[in-house]
């Protein structure tokens, strides 16, 4: 995978993450701001599906676990998703911490798949 969109895709998750943990210990309850930054999640998950398609078809593929990383990957892509579900369902606060918690979950699972892609050997 390409390093700089690995940085960048772990950084909006932990900022995505940070910015509902803080919201949410503030006592706000889920906004367009809160749900935005998960959204922006997904869709850079979204982006990541089509470059782990793409990758091997031009010349670079995974030097790890290929199921692994499909593993990590529809997970991550579920756990925005069941974020923004909650908190149209729940609407308190204690949502927008859950959201924060699953953004930095994210986080840790794109850079597993990082790994995984680049640095682990079969």
């Amino acid at each position: 995978m390409i390093a700089w969109f690995t940085v960048a895709e772990v950084g909006v998750a932990t900022l995505a993450g940070l910015v509902c943990i803080v919201l949410g210990l503030a006592g706000r309850r889920p906004g367009d701001v809160s749900v935005g930054v998960l959204a922006l999640v997904e869709l850079l998950l979204i982006a990541q599906i089509v470059v782990a398609i793409v990758q091997p078809l031009v010349g670079n593929p995974p030097t790890g676990d290929l199921l692994e990383f499909w593993t990590y990957l529809v997970s991550a892509a579920l756990l925005p998703l069941g974020g923004i579900v909650w908190a149209f369902v729940d609407r308190g606060r204690w949502s927008v911490v859950v959201m924060g918690v699953l953004a930095l979950a994210v986080a840790v699972m794109v850079y597993r798949m990082h790994v995984i892609w680049t640095i682990q050997g079969a």
